[in-house]
């Protein structure tokens, strides 16, 4: 692999970055920092504009980058804010659609070249689906270079006018060993035991309560698997709009179910896990099945977006909105302890197959000397 000299050429001053970040799911932001670690190592001057609270959660300062708080919404200000901070910068890379339309407007009327990573897409109907494909078609038509991550998101772009769209696989942060947390057994017997589940099967899903996650055909499920013995215990950690009509459901129908709400230590409560679940309506790079293949747990989720691709045959793959089929997995996959330790050792040799953080800096790097020419890699 190719890696970029850490000092500028002769006479040449360094390579001036800006990453400009919207609201940020915890994909995107996670991705920004490891790209600003990897780019500042490399002698690259990074720049990140986020709202300040995307700071204090991901530490952009911590890893050499400079911070420049821009508030996420699209007014006056912000767009103002954003365009003095780029006003010096060689490259401009926005990460998401709402962070790269503002990053367009910022920029209009300079050459600096703009890369946009399209990390996920969003959902709307009716008049705002109409307002979605517009806004898709200004921001991919305005981008030097679009980077999508996963070949649905990339076909996406091209529709929308992409001049250029390419794969761009975004490595998450690998998490910390289970060594830091001791003796892996006893933690896995101590997230059990504080969830409720020593006794029978643990089934988790990870992810905001919105209705594109799949949470309905969950509980629908979950109905199914009442008949099992001993029953299995679903957790769901996350928050979101949906809370209250879930919450409902699990009590009105005695559901074996508990809603977590956020969690901090969702890497720690996941290896404690018999089966992860991902039921959603569209995914590109799911964080939850990056994460639930490298800690080795088997894996049912929808056959949907970048799922098939990232998880290739290292999980049981079902239609999405399909209750009795996810019921049916999950059973079969309960009963049959040679199925899971065979998804087990498919997903941690799947996981090893995905790029690192330093590959993903380094193909990023390219695509940046691509688009400059002012940092050659050497």
């Amino acid at each position: 692999m190719s890696h970029v000299s850490s000092h500028s050429p002769p006479g040449q001053s360094p390579l001036r970055t800006v990453q400009v970040l919207g609201g940020g799911s915890a994909g995107s932001s996670a991705h920004v920092r490891s790209l600003a670690s990897g780019l500042v190592a490399r002698g690259v001057r990074v720049t990140v504009c986020a709202p300040a609270e995307a700071d204090r959660a991901y530490g952009f300062t911590g890893v050499g980058a400079q911070h420049v708080p821009v508030p996420r919404s699209g007014d006056p200000a912000s767009v103002a804010a954003l365009r003095l901070a780029c006003a010096d910068a060689d490259l401009v890379h926005a990460h998401g659609l709402h962070a790269a339309l503002r990053a367009t407007v910022a920029l209009s009327g300079l050459r600096t070249p703009l890369v946009v990573t399209w990390h996920t897409r969003s959902h709307a109907e009716g008049a705002r689906a109409h307002l979605l494909r517009l806004l898709e078609r200004r921001v991919a038509r305005a981008a030097s270079v679009v980077l999508a991550t996963s070949s649905d998101l990339v076909d996406r772009a091209r529709r929308r006018g992409a001049r250029d769209a390419r794969l761009s696989a975004v490595a998450i942060p690998a998490p910390r060993q289970a060594v830091e947390y001791g003796d892996p057994d006893r933690s896995r017997h101590k997230a059990r035991a504080e969830l409720g589940a020593t006794e029978r099967p643990l089934l988790m899903a990870v992810g905001a309560l919105d209705r594109h996650r799949g949470y309905g055909t969950l509980l629908d499920a979950a109905r199914a698997w009442r008949d099992l013995d001993p029953v299995p215990l679903l957790v769901i950690a996350g928050e979101g709009p949906l809370r209250t009509v879930l919450q409902g459901r699990v009590e009105d129908e005695e559901l074996p179910v508990r809603l977590l709400g956020r969690r901090d230590d969702v890497c720690e409560l996941l290896p404690a896990a018999d089966l992860a679940l991902l039921p959603s309506g569209w995914e590109s790079r799911s964080v939850l099945a990056q994460e639930a293949l490298r800690a080795g747990v088997p894996l049912v989720a929808s056959a949907v977006g970048g799922i098939p691709e990232l998880v290739g045959d290292a999980a049981e793959l079902v239609p999405y909105a399909d209750a009795e089929a996810l019921a049916a997995a999950v059973a079969r996959l309960l009963g049959d302890p040679a199925r899971r330790e065979l998804l087990r050792e498919r997903g941690v040799r799947q996981a090893a197959s995905w790029p690192t953080e330093d590959e993903t800096v380094a193909q990023v790097l390219s695509v940046y000397d691509e688009l400059t020419q002012a940092w050659p890699l050497v």
